[in-house]
């Protein structure tokens, strides 16, 4: 039973990960204006950073949270899976549609997550909650300012790579609470799912350099050199809002329903365009400040609905 007490923790919980969560396209912007760092490179080492941080830490916190019992492994192989898919493709989007596009094709997720929830976990939606989604949506779209027709000249790759994005986000949501309703730890959800990934995304910068770019095995994986400032980013990536924010985002799914907690998270765009105004000098504009203010309607609105 979801009480007010655990709706309200869900919801801490939710808001402080989205919250450490919109702090990574800054940091990635920085790798990537200076380093020109390979996307599918820094998704390698941002998870594998993640998974040698985490596992540290609960080597020395807590050695009991490294037990998974058998019957899980299956799902882990296929939870990291869909993780290293999610970061691939996010990749793909904004090569193929621009940053702006991707973000809002990307957080198109909500809406896949009630589909797939209603389908999985027969959850019911009140009119308001259904509104809620859509007033988030709306501010998603005018915070990435896909609002400009110019925007949407996509490509049918562009499309496919763009929706793609958002199914497998909702499907990472739906695994996430599969996790907790199977009493998996969070933590220990986070780390084996972090460590499937990376061994998954080897194999991706592998194809990508044998399919696509022609250049030999692994040329870019130490694409930073000796660069300790640029590895010193990456690895604050890895551990601040990657670690924070999955591990919370995770721990939310177990107060809050899968649509919630990924409506929550679509505050990400909004705090991080607040970011860059004071991090980078970025000027929001007032249809930015707009969409911020839909999204926050759109979470406020649901938590009365939940009440």
């Amino acid at each position: 039973m979801q009480t007010p007490s655990r709706l309200s923790r869900g919801y801490a919980i939710a808001l402080t990960a989205t919250l450490l969560w919109s702090f990574t396209g800054i940091f990635i912007s920085y790798l990537s204006k200076t380093y020109s760092l390979p996307s599918l490179v820094l998704a390698f080492w941002r998870d594998l950073f993640l998974s040698a941080g985490l596992a540290l830490g609960l080597f020395f916190i807590s050695r009991a949270r490294f037990h998974l019992d058998r019957i899980h492994w299956r799902f882990m192989v296929i939870y990291g899976f869909t993780l290293a898919v999610f970061n691939s493709i996010w990749t793909l989007s904004v090569e193929y549609n621009g940053a702006a596009v991707a973000t809002v094709m990307a957080f198109s997720s909500p809406a896949m997550t009630a589909i797939l929830s209603r389908l999985v976990y027969k959850e019911k939606f009140s009119p308001l909650k259904i509104f809620s989604i859509l007033l988030s949506l709306a501010g998603i779209v005018f915070v990435a300012g896909a609002y400009d027709p110019a925007t949407w000249n996509l490509n049918p790759l562009g499309i496919i790579f763009g929706l793609i994005s958002g199914f497998v986000f909702a499907v990472y949501n739906l695994q996430g609470k599969h996790a907790s309703d199977t009493h998996l730890d969070s933590w220990t959800a986070l780390l084996y799912s972090f460590i499937w990934a990376t061994f998954f995304l080897i194999f991706f910068n592998l194809g990508y350099d044998l399919l696509v770019s022609g250049k030999p095995p692994f040329a870019d994986m130490l694409w930073l050199g000796d660069s300790l400032s640029g590895w010193g980013i990456l690895l604050l990536l890895a551990v601040v809002p990657t670690l924070g924010g999955f591990g919370l985002y995770t721990l939310s799914l177990r107060y809050l329903s899968p649509t919630t907690s990924n409506l929550i998270a679509t505050l990400e765009p909004a705090l991080t365009s607040i970011w860059a105004y004071f991090v980078l000098n970025e000027i929001l504009s007032g249809a930015q400040l707009l969409g911020g203010v839909l999204v926050f309607a759109g979470v406020i609105l649901l938590r009365f609905g939940e009440r």
